[in-house]
């Protein structure tokens, strides 16, 4: 079935600037505002996101977070996943339509994944008047400045069922990998009377409230089961409108498979209240993206970089008795990477200290001089190390972004790390403490609800959390 002429998107002049001078200046002033708030570092070959989809001078700095990420590596096509807002009938539905104008020129649609997917029978073609909407329009001008030689496949979606969305993922998951993206488009918690949607006031204490209620369901969304996503919803009851295109993300991601296990990643989060200092109605944005595993691991170099910096900031400790840490010699765009990580320290085969940070509040460059020394002089087991020891040896674990997970199935001893959160208790195991034991699975949970003052009963409580991930060594 052939598609339609060209699509004139009604955007322009009120969403974003209709000149085409000024709507470029904006798109690069929300690129260079997203580096100055989540840094340089972009992770490489991501198979997804999830961007939001407010006017530009609200969501557009957080959206940037993804697209810096397309204007590193452009792909050939990406696949947007979009819904509508003033709702229509259940399905999967694709515009008939060839190409999109906006300010900037036109952009292309892709008519071999939309053929292909339409003899599918998972989705369906509709007139583009019956479905335009700015969850997938507002994209445009910001793949057009990324990747301005991509394709789009773009798509609505609105209330599959379980049967329905896993045929559809089926189907996408064929797409997902080298040259091609794919995009959910949503907005976070909509908060607020004109929202009917206030579970506490708009204080002071709103906005931690807020990053607490949207974290839950981020939590649950990093699980890559739709299921636990809009579980997660249904017990929030979080007013996430885009819920439709992140189910089917995940469950396409899920279809996909692959050797080598996704994790997805906050990339950035903002609120409109936070923009406006006004909590009284807020939404919130936020930026996801999903990599496999090897996509966060560090090239030799910056792995000899991490381990110099952390030995001279030992050795400075031990000649002088002074805690300053050594920075690495250079500082590449991996190691400015924030991510979680611990800092182990051996002596003679026994252990000898060892701190880490669960969350990525610095920089890896900033992080394991500071874990270094907290390793050596802070951790509560050990006396603080004496500057005339010897034979020390560190060892850097630079972890993945964690996966919440509904149950224990699917660890892996050796290769999996896992964190407990229950109530005010939580505990965090590293996946070599399974291969140094010889553990299996069991014992390592057990260990673990021990470490954070448990019983292994805790695992059967649905309230719960646990997270899985990955580690890479550095020795």
């Amino acid at each position: 079935m052939a598609a339609a002429a060209s699509h004139l998107s009604p955007l322009a002049g009120s969403w974003y600037p209709d000149d085409p001078g000024e709507l470029r200046e904006l798109l690069r002033g929300l690129f260079e505002s997203s580096q100055s708030r989540t840094g340089a570092y972009l992770a490489p070959r991501p198979l997804a996101f999830v961007a939001p989809h407010a006017g530009l001078m609200y969501s557009g700095t957080v959206a940037a977070a993804v697209y810096r990420h397309l204007r590193a590596e452009p792909p050939e096509r990406v696949i947007l996943l979009g819904f509508r807002h003033l709702g229509g009938p259940s399905g999967a539905w694709i515009p008939d339509v060839e190409a999109y104008r906006t300010p900037l020129g036109e952009v292309a649609v892709d008519q071999q994944v939309r053929e292909q997917l339409l003899a599918s029978g998972s989705f369906v073609s509709r007139p583009e008047s019956q479905l335009c909407d700015h969850s997938v329009e507002i994209h445009l001008p910001l793949l057009q400045l990324a990747a301005p030689q991509a394709r789009v496949a773009p798509i609505y979606v609105n209330q599959l069922d379980g049967v329905r969305r896993e045929a559809a993922a089926r189907e996408l998951a064929k797409f997902i990998g080298p040259g091609t993206v794919m995009v959910a488009s949503s907005d976070f918690t909509h908060y607020g009377r004109s929202f009917c949607f206030q579970p506490f006031p708009p204080d002071d204490l709103a906005p931690e409230r807020l990053r607490d209620l949207d974290e839950t369901v981020v939590d649950a969304a990093s699980s890559l089961r739709p299921e636990m996503f809009l579980e997660a919803l249904r017990q929030t009851q979080a007013t996430v409108c885009g819920l439709d295109p992140i189910a089917l993300l995940l469950a396409s991601l899920s279809a996909a498979g692959g050797a080598d296990e996704v994790f997805q990643d906050l990339l950035d989060y903002q609120t409109s209240g936070e923009l406006t200092g006004d909590y009284q109605q807020s939404v919130s944005y936020a930026a996801l993206g999903y990599f496999r595993c090897g996509c966060f691991h560090l090239e030799r170099e910056d792995q000899e970089l991490l381990l110099g910096s952390a030995r001279r900031t030992l050795e400075h400790y031990q000649r002088t008795g002074e805690r300053r840490m050594q920075p690495p010699e250079r500082e590449t765009p991996a190691l400015a990477r924030r991510a979680a990580a611990f800092v182990t320290l051996h002596q003679g085969g026994r252990l000898r200290g060892c701190v880490g940070r669960r969350s990525a509040g610095e920089s890896l460059a900033q992080a394991i001089p500071a874990l270094t020394l907290a390793a050596a002089l802070e951790d509560s087991r050990f006396q603080p190390l004496d500057p005339a020891e010897t034979g020390i040896e560190i060892e850097i674990s630079v972890l993945s972004p964690f996966k919440r997970v509904p149950n224990l199935d699917g660890f892996q001893p050796g290769v999996h790390g896992a964190y407990l959160e229950s109530g005010q208790r939580h505990a965090l195991l590293l996946p070599q403490v399974a291969t140094e034991a010889r553990w299996g699975a069991r014992k390592f949970f057990d260990a673990l609800a021990r470490k954070a003052g448990l019983s292994s009963d805790i695992y059967r409580d649905p309230a719960t959390r646990i997270y899985f991930f990955r580690a890479q060594i550095l020795q």
